[in-house]
C-alpha cells in the first residue's frame, strides 16, 4: 500500500469512527444493551464521548501501524495530538448534529 492510499484509508476510517458513537446505541458498536423496563435503551452523551476518545486512539494506532509499515515513523509532540484530536471532534460533528440537533418530524 502506498502513501497516498494509506492516507486516504486513515481519513475515511477516522470519519467513520468519529461518527460511529452517534449513529448507534450499542457500546462500541458491538455490545447491545437493554433497558430494565423493556423499553429501548439510549446511550448517554458521556458514554458517546468516551467512545469517541477510545476510537480516536484506535484510529491513531492503526495510522501509526500504517506509517511504520511504509518504513518511516516520525516522532510526534503534543501539538500533533492536539491537532488530530480536534480534527477527530470536527469529523464527529455530522453525527452529533443528526443525533442531538436535528428536529424530529
Amino acid at each position: 500500500m502506498d502513501v497516498s492510499s494509506s492516507t486516504w484509508l486513515v481519513i475515511v476510517l477516522a470519519l467513520a469512527a468519529a461518527n460511529l458513537p452517534f449513529f448507534n446505541d450499542k457500546v462500541l458498536a458491538l455490545i447491545p444493551r437493554k433497558a430494565a423496563s423493556g423499553e429501548r435503551w439510549r446511550k448517554p452523551l458521556a458514554l458517546r464521548l468516551l467512545e469517541l476518545v477510545i476510537l480516536y486512539f484506535i484510529v491513531g494506532a492503526l495510522a501509526f501501524a500504517l506509517e511504520a509499515r511504509i518504513g518511516n515513523s516520525f516522532p510526534q509532540t503534543w501539538e500533533f495530538y492536539a491537532i488530530t484530536g480536534t480534527l477527530f471532534v470536527v469529523l464527529a460533528f455530522p453525527g452529533f448534529v443528526v443525533r442531538y440537533l436535528r428536529k424530529p418530524h
